[in-house]
Protein backbone atom coordinates (compact mmCIF):
# COMPACT_ATOMS: atom_id res chain seq x y z
CA UNK A 1 0.00 0.00 0.00
CA UNK A 2 1.12 3.72 -0.93
CA UNK A 3 1.02 4.78 2.88
CA UNK A 4 3.14 2.30 3.71
CA UNK A 5 5.89 4.06 1.65
CA UNK A 6 5.74 7.17 3.37
CA UNK A 7 5.82 5.66 7.30
CA UNK A 8 8.65 6.38 8.98
CA UNK A 9 9.39 5.36 12.73
CA UNK A 10 8.59 8.41 15.32
CA UNK A 11 11.94 9.37 16.34
CA UNK A 12 13.24 12.68 14.80
CA UNK A 13 14.92 12.74 11.65
CA UNK A 14 17.99 14.85 11.57
CA UNK A 15 19.39 15.97 8.24
CA UNK A 16 23.55 15.87 9.29
CA UNK A 17 24.49 14.99 5.70
CA UNK A 18 23.30 15.23 2.38
CA UNK A 19 22.53 11.80 2.99
CA UNK A 20 19.86 12.02 5.77
CA UNK A 21 18.02 14.77 3.28
CA UNK A 22 18.37 12.53 0.03
CA UNK A 23 16.63 9.80 1.93
CA UNK A 24 13.52 12.23 3.56
CA UNK A 25 12.94 13.40 0.01
CA UNK A 26 13.37 9.80 -1.49
CA UNK A 27 10.28 8.40 0.98
CA UNK A 28 8.04 11.83 0.92
CA UNK A 29 8.66 13.69 -2.89
CA UNK A 30 6.20 11.28 -4.45
CA UNK A 31 3.71 12.57 -2.29
CA UNK A 32 4.51 16.16 -2.40
CA UNK A 33 4.69 16.49 -5.78
CA UNK A 34 1.07 15.03 -6.32
CA UNK A 35 -1.03 16.95 -3.40
CA UNK A 36 0.66 19.98 -5.35
CA UNK A 37 0.13 19.16 -9.06
CA UNK A 38 -3.76 17.76 -7.60
CA UNK A 39 -4.16 21.21 -6.15
CA UNK A 40 -2.51 23.57 -9.00
CA UNK A 41 -3.47 21.49 -11.85
CA UNK A 42 -0.34 22.26 -13.45
CA UNK A 43 3.03 20.54 -13.69
CA UNK A 44 5.38 23.45 -13.19
CA UNK A 45 3.49 24.19 -10.36
CA UNK A 46 3.70 21.43 -8.92
CA UNK A 47 7.90 20.70 -9.02
CA UNK A 48 7.42 24.68 -7.82
CA UNK A 49 5.71 23.73 -4.73
CA UNK A 50 8.17 20.81 -4.22
CA UNK A 51 11.33 22.77 -4.65
CA UNK A 52 9.90 25.32 -2.08
CA UNK A 53 8.89 22.38 0.29
CA UNK A 54 12.33 21.13 0.31
CA UNK A 55 13.83 24.56 0.86
CA UNK A 56 11.74 25.07 3.59
CA UNK A 57 12.61 22.00 5.23
CA UNK A 58 16.25 22.59 4.89
CA UNK A 59 15.77 26.36 5.97
CA UNK A 60 14.53 24.94 9.33
CA UNK A 61 17.91 22.93 9.94
CA UNK A 62 16.31 19.58 8.66
CA UNK A 63 14.75 18.89 11.86
CA UNK A 64 11.60 16.97 12.20
CA UNK A 65 10.04 16.25 15.55
CA UNK A 66 8.47 12.85 16.46
CA UNK A 67 5.05 14.41 17.03
CA UNK A 68 5.09 15.31 13.28
CA UNK A 69 4.00 12.23 10.79
CA UNK A 70 5.69 12.97 7.58
CA UNK A 71 3.41 12.11 5.49
CA UNK A 72 0.65 14.53 6.96
CA UNK A 73 2.95 16.74 7.29
CA UNK A 74 4.16 17.23 3.51
CA UNK A 75 0.38 16.17 2.68
CA UNK A 76 0.27 19.96 4.46
CA UNK A 77 3.18 21.68 3.87
CA UNK A 78 3.10 20.64 -0.36
CA UNK A 79 -0.38 22.15 0.21
CA UNK A 80 0.64 25.24 1.56
CA UNK A 81 2.89 25.71 -1.41
CA UNK A 82 0.58 24.90 -3.86
CA UNK A 83 -2.23 27.82 -2.67
CA UNK A 84 0.62 30.31 -1.89
CA UNK A 85 1.50 29.64 -5.97
CA UNK A 86 -2.34 30.07 -6.74
CA UNK A 87 -2.72 33.39 -5.28
CA UNK A 88 0.10 34.69 -6.45
CA UNK A 89 -0.70 33.30 -9.84
CA UNK A 90 -4.13 34.95 -9.59
CA UNK A 91 -2.85 38.29 -8.38
CA UNK A 92 -0.64 37.58 -11.97
CA UNK A 93 -4.15 37.08 -14.02
CA UNK A 94 -6.01 39.59 -12.77
CA UNK A 95 -3.97 42.81 -13.32
CA UNK A 96 -3.20 41.15 -16.59
CA UNK A 97 -6.87 40.38 -17.81
CA UNK A 98 -10.26 41.83 -17.74
CA UNK A 99 -12.18 39.50 -15.53
CA UNK A 100 -15.71 40.63 -17.44
CA UNK A 101 -14.34 38.61 -20.21
CA UNK A 102 -13.86 35.53 -18.39
CA UNK A 103 -17.53 35.73 -17.28
CA UNK A 104 -18.45 35.45 -21.35
CA UNK A 105 -16.20 32.29 -21.94
CA UNK A 106 -17.83 28.84 -22.28
CA UNK A 107 -18.21 27.34 -19.03
CA UNK A 108 -15.45 24.58 -19.77
CA UNK A 109 -14.23 22.45 -17.43
CA UNK A 110 -10.66 23.78 -17.17
CA UNK A 111 -12.14 27.42 -16.69
CA UNK A 112 -14.48 26.08 -13.78
CA UNK A 113 -11.28 24.52 -12.52
CA UNK A 114 -10.25 28.11 -12.73
CA UNK A 115 -12.43 29.83 -11.11
CA UNK A 116 -12.76 27.41 -7.99
CA UNK A 117 -8.98 28.32 -7.97
CA UNK A 118 -9.28 31.88 -7.73
CA UNK A 119 -12.20 31.35 -5.44
CA UNK A 120 -10.09 29.26 -2.98
CA UNK A 121 -7.29 31.55 -3.53
CA UNK A 122 -9.48 34.35 -1.86
CA UNK A 123 -9.77 31.69 1.19
CA UNK A 124 -8.41 32.44 4.72
CA UNK A 125 -5.02 30.25 4.14
CA UNK A 126 -5.88 27.86 6.72
CA UNK A 127 -9.66 27.19 5.40
CA UNK A 128 -7.90 26.73 1.56
CA UNK A 129 -5.46 24.26 2.99
CA UNK A 130 -7.95 22.12 5.16
CA UNK A 131 -10.76 22.80 2.15
CA UNK A 132 -7.67 21.32 0.01
CA UNK A 133 -6.76 18.20 1.88
CA UNK A 134 -10.14 17.63 2.48
CA UNK A 135 -11.86 17.35 -1.04
CA UNK A 136 -8.64 17.39 -3.18
CA UNK A 137 -6.18 15.19 -0.85
CA UNK A 138 -8.99 12.90 0.75
CA UNK A 139 -8.42 13.11 4.66
CA UNK A 140 -10.81 12.86 6.72
CA UNK A 141 -12.59 14.79 9.01
CA UNK A 142 -10.65 13.20 12.11
CA UNK A 143 -7.63 13.50 10.11
CA UNK A 144 -7.70 17.20 9.82
CA UNK A 145 -8.45 17.49 13.40
CA UNK A 146 -5.60 16.23 14.64
CA UNK A 147 -3.73 18.17 12.04
CA UNK A 148 -5.43 20.89 12.79
CA UNK A 149 -5.48 20.80 16.73
CA UNK A 150 -9.32 20.79 16.68
CA UNK A 151 -12.24 18.81 17.54
CA UNK A 152 -13.76 16.38 14.80
CA UNK A 153 -16.90 18.53 14.67
CA UNK A 154 -15.73 21.62 14.75
CA UNK A 155 -14.14 20.78 11.58
CA UNK A 156 -17.33 19.75 9.89
CA UNK A 157 -18.66 23.21 10.65
CA UNK A 158 -16.00 25.50 9.61
CA UNK A 159 -15.55 23.08 6.33
CA UNK A 160 -19.18 23.40 5.78
CA UNK A 161 -18.58 27.43 6.48
CA UNK A 162 -15.76 27.44 3.27
CA UNK A 163 -17.78 25.46 0.70
CA UNK A 164 -20.83 28.28 1.82
CA UNK A 165 -17.96 30.80 1.00
CA UNK A 166 -16.47 29.07 -1.81
CA UNK A 167 -20.27 28.79 -3.25
CA UNK A 168 -20.98 32.35 -2.85
CA UNK A 169 -17.45 33.33 -4.51
CA UNK A 170 -18.05 30.82 -7.49
CA UNK A 171 -21.87 32.47 -7.89
CA UNK A 172 -20.22 35.95 -8.64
Amino acid sequence: MEAANHQIDARAIVMTSPTGFAELYERNYAIVYRTALRITGNPADAEDALQTVFLRVLRQGGLLGPDQMPGAYFRRAAANAAVDLIRRRVSRLESQLDTESLRTDHESTAFLKERLRRAIAVLEHSDAVMFLLRYVEGLSNGELAAMFGVEKNNIAVRLHRIRQTLQAQLER
